[in-house]
């Protein structure tokens, strides 16, 4: 655990306790149903790799990527990954509280909320997004005996990584959509694929975006009792303890760390995180007419019901963890892709993965035209 002062400021252990006797349970499916699923996904996660090299080109002929391992989890195991992710990345961050902690004049307060009340309330916002969540390539927790990563690459290259697949989650979109489960499943694992392949195949990407995490994390100077402040808004959120009448005021868990250096940092995470997110859909959406016949259909579902949400408590909640700037990314993203595709070609595209210095900017994200004007024109001049 990490202390503050000698209270421990997240008890990780309760958090996932937590999650996991609150998260929804899944779809009711027997045993043999849920076994076909888990073995079908894993078949398409496995031909998606084809589709996906061969469709966007990042993998260069007679290279083998770092292999990283495929798991199909439930939502517990999602949430077990999770924590052990943001427990990894937001050390150096608790640190750094727990030093100011003795300064701080609700430090004495805090001691008393201890790890404990906060491990429930981060317990109850990983509840909520553990049955929303369809997949994720999972780069930064450690290794574990159920959750195993990949090898680490040679020299220059990163270690870990592992895929995700939510196997309740795409069972329970898929008949709330009334899509054909099978298309589905492989519309999924093309779009989660994608991001296995920009890590895998980018060997400095991982090693960039945690170096601009640590960075922001690194500057952030925020009182504890903030943190804790926020965290139980959302928590109150989600057990609709918000007292009648009073509306959202609709702040996201990131605006507390707003910095003019952190604004900075986080213009291009936010730009990285358009790309890769805008790049998935893109290739999913590029790839699907060839191998899932009713696509389009899955595609036009799909955009309802993340526009939509689930209700006003759900786009709150979106708001409140920053949500509805990952749909934004969603569109954004794929709209840069397009593009730039449609300008320069899928190999002129493909030079945005050459080095930090060639992912586009926040700006650039807006203008795929600069982007362009930017890495082809100057580079060919």
């Amino acid at each position: 655990m990490t202390s503050i002062g000698g209270a421990e400021m997240v008890d990780w252990n309760l958090a996932v306790a937590t999650a996991t006797r609150f998260v929804r349970p899944g779809p009711d499916a027997s045993r043999d149903e849920a076994r076909a699923v888990v073995a079908e996904l894993r078949r398409h996660a496995k031909a998606s790799e084809e589709h996906v090299r061969a469709f966007t080109r990042m993998v260069p002929e007679g290279v083998t990527p770092r292999d990283t391992p495929v798991l199909v989890v439930d939502r517990a195991g999602w949430i077990r990954a999770n924590v052990a992710g943001f427990r990894e990345l937001l050390s150096p961050l608790l640190d750094k509280m727990r030093e100011r902690r003795s300064d701080t004049a609700g430090g004495a307060v805090l001691g008393a909320v201890g790890g404990k009340v906060t491990g429930v309330e981060l317990g109850m916002l990983l509840s909520f997004l553990a049955s929303r969540v369809l997949g994720q390539y999972e780069t930064f927790a450690p290794a574990s005996r159920t959750l195993p990563d990949g090898a680490p690459a040679g020299p220059g290259g990163n270690g870990g990584g592992r895929l995700l697949l939510v196997a309740p989650n795409i069972v329970h979109v898929e008949r709330e959509l009334d899509v054909d489960p099978h298309d589905f499943r492989l519309w999924v694992c093309l779009h989660e694929e994608t991001h296995r392949t920009q890590f895998t195949g980018v060997p400095w990407l991982r090693d960039h975006l945690e170096g601009e995490i640590q960075s922001f994390l690194a500057e952030t100077d925020v009182d504890p009792m903030t943190v804790l402040e926020r965290l139980r808004e959302a928590a109150q959120s989600l057990a609709g303890a918000r007292p009648e009448g009073e509306e959202d005021e609709g702040r996201s868990l990131v605006e507390l760390v707003q910095t003019p250096a952190q604004r900075e940092i986080l213009g291009r995470l936010t730009a990285v995180m358009s790309l890769l997110e805008g790049h998935a859909d893109f290739v999913m959406d590029g790839v699907g007419p060839a191998v899932v016949p009713s696509v389009a259909e899955i595609r036009e579902k799909f955009q309802q019901r993340r526009a939509r949400g689930a209700g006003r408590l759900d786009l709150a909640l979106r708001k409140l963890l920053g949500l509805d700037a990952k749909l934004r990314q969603y569109r954004d993203g794929e709209r840069f892709v397009r593009a730039v595709v449609e300008e320069v070609g899928m190999d002129g595209f493909n030079r945005v993965w050459t080095s930090p210095n060639t992912l586009p900017t926040k700006a650039e994200i807006a203008k795929p035209a600069d982007w362009v004007a930017r890495v082809h024109r100057r580079a060919e001049s």
